[in-house]
């Protein structure tokens, strides 16, 4: 194949050409997939092809090495592991060769190429050479090769595991980066590359940090490339502190003063994007702070692992005027969809993340920068007044900000309805929704919103409802928080009286011209959603007759005809906003009996426009339609059987839909709701159902946050069928084992250890349900040889101590369940089990109550269980 010629067919506009191109390269890479990615590395390197062929050639490469999907990525790693020796020596050879081209997008691709081809090998002990290459390239290439080497380390450094490269390697790494990075490099590219590479090689150095002098000097060299002549290299050496803060934080305290000097400077003297970096260092120290205190409290021990070094706090003096002064820095046409971000609003997010950080000691620094400025005549000096106050009530007591917000809501009642400035409403708006959010609920909110000043609340952000968009769209915000506050009031609330007109107003906004503008359409239904949520049960008579206009609104969408893609897809999210809206409905209806009863009239009709809502195939509105049905099915109990002849293709379709795992993962949820509706009428899809939630946990496709709730749903089936889950029991309990074997002995960050939790919760609920279902059959001595490893599972998983409240919780009640279902044959092992009495006496000192319960309850089984 003639690849160059194939390449640049494939960049034509004509839209046959490009097609017949890329069908080419699709059946050379199926056919012959060595010489394929030869070819490819071949034309990025030479230097006489053209440069778009060149660049795309890279690119093809690049996405043949990886994915986003996991499973995917997996069968491209596989598939380049097990090409032949002597291709792959050839392409690594092209893809380094092409480091020295004088063509800087060729360059750049080959880099990344190379990281994609490191991230594969390296871990597999393979490419030994590939580091000492790219050093040596360092130091003997000229400036444009050092510099695309140099971005190399840097994309290698982000794709290899930290332990994956010995120390002495981290070590001329770091020397080749800092080299780069230092002033005597006189070429400004290089600079930069190594300044980026350090930004990627930051995790790598963390015996470097431990060493004072390693330390003192890597943080030297940080600090003075802030200071560089060129912008891109002082935004990129800021980017390199804000990861050393979240990275190294007990490591900071001798460099504190001198990285405050240099972060006042660039936010008050240099271009935007570095001062965005400058002001993001402080918001990443606040997170670190916030994270240690709330994990350690204030209580700081010498034991600790982790000291606050209350750098916030300390630098409090100086560094809250600093971000006042960029309030004042808004643009005259910001964009206030969601999305813009300016030094204003970096800094109003930092000014809400110190008062997260110092709490009540925020509120002296601020309050006279509001004074000041919120009746000037400069529609900027009232908004950043307004936006410092909005930012500061998450943190600071209720007790210190309620004497404040008192003063204040008058005045921003009035300025949201009469400050000729749209930016001042916008931001009034949105702080009278944080008053409402943090303050509301609390013990003493009612002394802010009472039952005097409700009235004149609701009205002002009715009126604001006609607003602009923008401003429109907080006022609903506003509504949301204010309605949410009510939600635990009893039989009857403050908004009760205006239900009826609120509910009106957020329709009259779903039906304005502009209301795709500033998310207002998605913000008025999300705040009619909060609405009837937390509406009492004076007006459930109002929420049912808002039953058949959302019907017709759903209706009248699925009308439309011959719609643009655009259409479609406003089409799409204006239904998955209605079925979002149904839902709630259906729950509120269905939480009691009388409005259980009137709804039960609309279930038929509600179903059919679902079916067909689902016919659009669609995957937002098929997650938000699932979702309603699983409302639904809730409702009609029973009766819902007469639906899934209909339903249950759409059902298997939802549990078959890997590619929109969220998708999938709605629709396990659902079939356990069915499963609860129907008890043994679930029976006949059951063959169907276990099939594919099988089938899907042997797929290398499947997004894995879908793993925990299909375990539930075993629990669920096997809790609604009984004795008759009997068919199904060896293939789930397989499947159940393999999956406790793989989540104990897990060590891994946070996002790890969250997910093993919920799969350990999604494998003891399953347990749970399985036992509960077999428990009053004749069959429960099927059970009795998977209690020794459901025994082995608990231990495993109290050893590991990193189970959270709730698997505990679950835990406790499958070690009930399990002597519970299986009485003196479970006693003898519980008894033998390594932990069982330890474990069970840990959940009875529980100060969680939830816990506390079943752990008694688990008592009384296994002493039952034991005495037998």
């Amino acid at each position: 194949m003639e690849v160059t010629q194939v390449l640049l067919n494939a960049q034509s506009i004509d839209g046959t050409v490009r097609k017949n191109a890329e069908e080419s390269l699709k059946q050379f890479q199926e056919q012959n997939l060595p010489g394929f990615l030869l070819s490819l590395s071949g034309e990025l390197a030479n230097e006489e092809k053209p440069v778009e062929t060149r660049k795309l050639a890279g690119l093809i490469l690049k996405n043949a090495l990886d994915a986003k999907e996991e499973h995917r990525k997996f069968e491209l790693v596989q598939r380049w592991l097990s090409l032949d020796g002597n291709a792959k020596s050839q392409i690594k050879a092209s893809l380094l060769t092409t480091l020295s081209s004088i063509v800087s997008d060729a360059r750049s691709t080959a880099s990344q190429a190379i990281a994609k081809v490191a991230g594969i090998e390296l871990p597999q002990k393979q490419w030994p050479e590939l580091i000492g290459s790219l050093l040596s390239n360092v130091n003997r290439q000229p400036a444009h090769a050092k510099q695309a080497t140099l971005e190399t380390l840097g994309y290698l450094c982000e794709e290899v595991p930290p332990n994956v490269i010995d120390q002495d390697q981290v070590n001329k790494i770091l020397t080749a980066v800092v080299q780069g990075m230092s002033a005597s490099e006189v070429n400004t590219d290089v600079r930069l590359a190594a300044t980026r590479a350090l930004y990627n090689a930051i995790g790598f150095a963390q015996v470097n940090f431990i060493n004072d002098m390693e330390r003192d000097y890597l943080m030297r060299v940080v600090c003075e490339a802030t200071l560089s002549p060129e912008s891109r290299i002082r935004q990129a050496a800021f980017e390199c502190l804000v990861s050393i803060s979240s990275t190294y934080y007990e490591k900071l305290a001798a460099y504190i003063q001198d990285i405050f000097n240099i972060t006042v400077k660039a936010v008050r003297e240099d271009e935007e994007p570095v001062a965005l970096q400058a002001i993001e260092f402080w918001s990443s120290i606040c997170d670190e702070e916030i994270d240690i205190l709330e994990e350690f409290g204030v209580d700081f021990t010498g034991d600790s692992d982790i000291t606050c070094f209350y750098f916030i706090k300390q630098a409090l003096p100086a560094l809250v005027p600093m971000l006042l002064e960029t309030l004042l820095k808004q643009e005259e046409d910001q964009d206030q969809d969601e999305g813009a971000w300016n030094i204003a609003m970096a800094g109003g997010t930092c000014l809400g993340l110190v008062a997260r950080t110092v709490g009540d000691d925020i509120v002296p620094f601020v309050v006279p920068f509001i004074e000041e400025n919120i009746q000037k005549p400069d529609w900027r000096q009232r908004e950043a007044a307004t936006y410092a106050f909005g930012s500061i009530l998450e943190g600071p007591s209720p007790e210190k900000l309620i004497p404040l917000v008192n003063v204040a809501l008058n005045f921003m009642l009035s300025a949201l309805t009469k400050d000729p400035s749209s930016h001042v409403k916008d931001t009034t708006a949105w702080a009278l929704g944080r008053i409402f959010e943090f303050l509301h609920g609390s013990a003493v909110g009612s002394t802010v919103i009472t039952q005097e000043n409700c009235q004149q609340l609701g009205t002002v952000l009715l009126q604001s409802m006609n607003d602009t968009p923008n401003v429109a769209e907080k006022a609903c915000g506003a509504l949301y928080f204010l309605a949410q506050g009510y939600e635990e009031v009893g039989p009857s609330s403050p908004l009760t009286p205006f239900f009826q007109e609120i509910v009106q107003s957020l329709l009259t906004v779903t039906h304005r011209e502009d209301a795709g503008e500033s998310r207002l359409k998605t913000a008025a239904y999300e705040t009619l959603n909060e609405v009837v949520r937390c509406s009492t049960d004076e007006t459930a008579p109002l929420v049912l007759q808002l039953v058949p206009v959302i019907m017709m609104e759903l209706h009248n969408t699925l009308e439309g005809q011959n719609l643009s893609s655009d259409g479609r897809e406003k089409q799409s999210e204006l239904q998955g906003l209605l079925c979002g809206c149904l839902q709630v409905i259906i729950q509120k209806l269905g939480s009691s009996e009388p409005t259980k009863y009137v709804l039960m009239q609309f279930a038929d009709q509600v179903m059919g426009l679902f079916l067909r809502v689902f016919a659009c195939r669609s995957a937002t509105v098929h997650e938000e339609a699932m979702l309603a049905i699983g409302a639904i099915a809730y409702v009609t109990g029973a009766d819902f059987a007469k639906y899934m002849p209909e339903f249950y293709r759409y059902l298997e379709m939802g549990l078959q839909n890997f590619e929109e795992y969220q998708v999938c993962a709605v629709t396990v949820g659902v079939v356990g709701d069915i499963c609860r509706a129907l008890e043994e009428k679930i029976v006949p899809y059951c063959d169907g159902i276990m099939t594919q939630l099988l089938k899907n946990l042997s797929s290398n496709q499947l997004n894995r946050s879908v793993k925990p709730p299909i375990f539930s749903c075993f629990g669920d089936i096997a809790l609604a069928v009984g004795e008759y889950f009997e068919k199904y029991l060896m293939w789930a309990m397989s499947a159940l084992q393999r999956a406790a074997e793989l989540s104990t002995h897990v060590a891994g960050d946070d996002e790890l250890t969250e997910y093993t939790n919920s799969l350990r919760n999604g494998i003891l609920e399953a347990y749970s349900g399985i036992f509960q279902g077999f428990k009053s059959s004749a069959k429960t001595q099927l059970l009795i040889p998977y209690a020794p490893h459901i025994l082995q599972f608990l231990d495993g998983i109290y050893m590991e101590k990193d189970m959270d409240d709730v698997v505990m919780k679950t835990a406790i009640g499958v070690l009930g369940d399990l002597a519970d279902t299986l009485g003196s044959h479970a006693g003898s092992l519980i008894q033998q089990s390594l932990s069982s009495k330890d474990f069970l006496n840990e959940c009875l000192s529980s100060e969680d109550l939830m816990i506390k319960e079943s752990a008694e309850w688990a008592k009384l089984a296994i002493s039952r269980a034991i005495s037998v």
